[in-house]
């Protein structure tokens, strides 16, 4: 019999501890803003004519496959997170979780995920997110360390969610979902290469070829950093060319450009990390501001 004042053991904190693992394994707070580029476009291509349901849906669908995409790379990268100073205490590398048990989870999250954006909405949808999890997860995972090549296929992947959004909408892939996926594939250039140009020094213990330039923080890297930030203003006007946005998101986006560009010349010109941290917050600032732009835009209609 047990004493009176004995104790029964909680499973509170196992619990609390597998749902944090979860939460990072997923990378939550990157899938939850990856998602808001789908929600924004499939706003705006449905004209308002859409239900709060759907929006669940899609949000669901379009997190549940990111998620299982940022799974599938940490299984696969699991002894090269242990290298790196930002990723070691990940759930793989402090074996908080098994890779057996990671893939599962990943599983599980790609094919609900899939299968919600084809159910809920259509075919294309759902192979749209099928091909950005294959891209991101079997293609440019293992190409990081090859070759600096990997970062115009990761842009692929990660400029997907804003055409996911608009073909959920419409059915179909047509000439303005492509000017919004320009527009976030265009971006992914100057932001990924402002993170790697922060990380280097990790990312080349890992043996991550990221920036594009062979000699890495160089002259060569930063210039191109400057060159596609400078081809991201026309670019972003795409959507105001082929009438899908007015003046509100013309401005906007100009503005954004403009000193989105600055921040890669002032990196250009000192090639120092302090640069590449402002031209990185710089990009998490530009991109939700000019999808908010085309929102309000479309709602100034």
């Amino acid at each position: 019999m047990l004493a009176e004042n004995a104790q029964i053991p909680s499973s509170s904190p196992l619990i609390l501890s597998k749902v944090s693992s979860y939460i990072q394994f997923s990378k939550f707070r990157l899938a939850s803003l990856v998602v808001f580029s789908a929600v924004i476009t499939y706003i705006v291509a449905t004209k308002g004519e859409y239900t709060g349901m759907q929006l669940l849906w899609l949000t669901l669908g379009g997190f549940l496959v990111t998620a299982a995409s940022n799974g599938y790379n940490q299984v696969i990268e699991k002894d090269l997170d242990k290298l790196m100073e930002r990723t070691k205490n990940r759930p793989l590398p402090t074996g908080k979780m098994s890779v057996p048990e990671g893939i599962i989870v990943a599983s599980i999250m790609g094919i609900s995920g899939i299968y919600i954006l084809a159910h809920y909405f259509n075919p294309l949808t759902g192979l749209l997110g099928f091909i950005a999890l294959i891209l991101y997860a079997l293609v440019y995972t293992p190409l990081k360390r090859k070759t600096p090549f990997a970062v115009f296929v990761g842009a692929f992947p990660g400029a997907m969610p804003p055409l996911i959004g608009w073909v959920a909408a419409v059915g179909m892939i047509d000439v303005s979902g492509l000017t919004v996926f320009a527009v976030q594939f265009m971006w992914q250039f100057p932001h990924f290469w402002a993170i790697a140009w922060r990380l280097n020094d990790e990312y080349t213990k890992a043996g991550f070829k990221m920036l594009p330039s062979p000699g890495g923080r160089d002259k060569a890297s930063a210039f191109q950093i400057l060159l596609y930030s400078l081809f991201l203003i026309p670019v972003s006007l795409l959507p105001a060319a082929f009438m899908l946005s007015g003046m509100f998101y013309t401005v906007v986006a100009i503005i954004a450009g403009s000193i989105f560009a600055y921040q890669a010349f002032t990196l250009y010109k000192k090639l120092d990390i302090p640069s590449a941290t402002k031209l990185m917050f710089g990009s998490f600032l530009y991109l939700p501001l000019v999808q908010i732009a085309l929102l309000i835009d479309y709602l100034l209609k």
